[in-house]
């Protein structure tokens, strides 16, 4: 669970870090076309330094994903098959009842 968490945190720092990048170039006193240019060489360069790391979050995301189904699937699973057998219990009962009655034709 720790991974999880400092995954989280590293992942949190990394949007504030792009942030702090995209704003201080924006409010920086330069013309839009070198702006736009520095925002595009910033963030290429960002992703090409942290593209293995953003690989491994984006891989260790969909595993969580899927185990999240998966364990969600077998509550599922559980839960149907405890409805189906306390509405077969309920059948059985209803049927030993009916068969103490005597019926009158």
């Amino acid at each position: 669970m720790s991974k999880n968490k400092s995954l989280a945190f590293g992942m949190g720092l990394l949007a504030g870090v792009i942030g702090g990048v995209v704003a201080g170039v924006l409010f920086a006193p330069k013309p839009g076309e070198e702006s736009r240019r520095q925002i595009k060489e910033a963030a290429c360069e960002l992703y090409e330094k942290n593209s293995p790391a953003i690989a491994e979050a984006k891989k260790q995301a969909l595993e969580n994903v899927d185990l999240m189904r998966y364990k969600l699937e077998r509550q599922f699973r559980k839960f149907n098959n405890m409805i189906k057998s306390k509405k077969l219990l309920k059948a059985k009962e209803l049927e030993a009842a009916d068969d103490g009655f005597d019926y009158e034709y």
